[in-house]
């Protein structure tokens, strides 16, 4: 039997915006949980979800976020 031993390099130093985003998504699962969602598909340009992508990159929020949003404005819940 060897005796050898095999060094373990340190860890990595943690990226702060790496952990803010880990935060951020931990955050809002946890609100989404709340409520069922419903699976939608639909079909766009490529042109289209681009534009659409790069507006969810500068709002700092996911592509479904924005979208969500989007339905949520035009679409509001009607009270009986």
């Amino acid at each position: 039997m060897s005796s050898k031993r095999i060094g373990i390099g340190a860890r990595p130093t943690t990226n702060p915006r790496a952990e803010a985003w880990i935060q951020q998504r931990a955050e809002t699962s946890c609100q989404e949980d709340d409520r069922r969602t419903a699976r939608m598909t639909l079909d766009v340009t490529p042109a289209l979800r681009t534009r659409i992508k790069l507006a969810a990159i500068e709002r700092g929020v996911t592509m479904a976020q924005l979208l969500r949003e989007v339905l949520e404005r035009e679409f509001p819940e009607v009270s009986p």
